[in-house]
This record gives structure tokens, C-alpha cells and sequence, in this order.
């Protein structure tokens, strides 16, 4: 699984050893994943402790997490089906429909909640732009000490 990474703003590439420790990391343990590039553990070590590395480590995660989100939404619509047929079956135990319907409605808040504070900070975005495009810069509130 080894991909070449480019370091964004590090102008530079990591080698194939380093790529082979960050898909290994992606999947396992330091220890496993140092085994599995064929390297030894106090180099891994090391190279966490790299900013080069650590950007491109950070990178593979995000793509890595990125794609298992992906994957997540896929699935979504038939989760929430599922949960509501559960939810609405009589033939499903009690306790199971409870559950099925606290799922539901804290998934519904929860995104409720995701839409407001979007909305608030693109309100907040937008006002900034527009102080910025009076020529001054954004004079942001200080905090009141207490």
C-alpha cells in the first residue's frame, strides 16, 4: 500500500522506507508497523519525531480517515432505515426500540446542532469579509476580566 507522499509546504518527498512505515502505521501498532517496514523501532521513533514525516503521517490519516467517512456516508441512508424500521417494529423488544428511537433523536439533534453552528460561522465568515473590505482591519472583541 505504499503511496508516494509529497510533503505540502516541505517541498520535499520521504523516502520508501518512510512510506512503507506510514502505511503500516496506518494499520498497526509502532512496534508491528516498524516490523512491517523493515525497519527498527527506535528509527520509527525517530522519524515520528520528524516534521517532514509527521506532516506526511498526518496526511495519510486524514486521506486514510477521509475515505473510512466515505465509506460511512455510503452506508448512512441504510442505517437510518434500519434504525427507524427497528424503532417502529413491534415485533422488536422494547428496550431494543428505545434504543432505536434515542439513536435516531440524538442523531437528529446532533445534526441540527452541525447546521446551526455552519450557519453561524459563515454569518461570522461573511461579516468579517466585509469589515476587511472597508480597508480596516477586524477589531474583535477583547475579553472582560472577571
Amino acid at each position: 500500500m505504499a503511496v508516494a507522499f509529497e510533503i505540502a509546504g516541505h517541498g520535499a518527498k520521504i523516502g520508501r522506507k518512510q512510506e512503507d512505515a506510514i502505511a503500516a502505521l496506518l494499520t498497526e501498532p509502532t512496534l508491528v508497523a516498524a516490523r512491517a517496514a523493515g525497519i527498527g523501532e527506535k528509527t520509527l521513533r525517530r522519524w515520528l519525531h520528524d516534521p517532514g514525516f509527521q506532516a506526511a503521517y498526518q496526511q495519510a490519516r486524514r486521506a486514510a480517515f477521509g475515505r473510512a467517512i466515505g465509506r460511512m456516508q455510503q452506508a448512512a441512508e441504510r442505517a437510518a432505515a434500519v434504525m427507524i424500521e427497528t424503532m417502529n417494529d413491534p415485533k422488536v423488544a422494547t428496550s431494543i426500540r428505545l434504543r432505536a428511537a434515542k439513536d435516531v433523536w440524538e442523531i437528529a439533534h446532533e445534526t441540527f446542532e452541525t447546521e446551526d453552528l455552519e450557519h453561524r460561522v459563515t454569518s461570522l465568515e461573511q461579516k468579517a469579509a466585509e469589515k476587511r473590505g472597508e480597508g480596516g482591519p477586524i477589531a474583535w472583541p477583547r475579553e472582560r476580566s472577571g
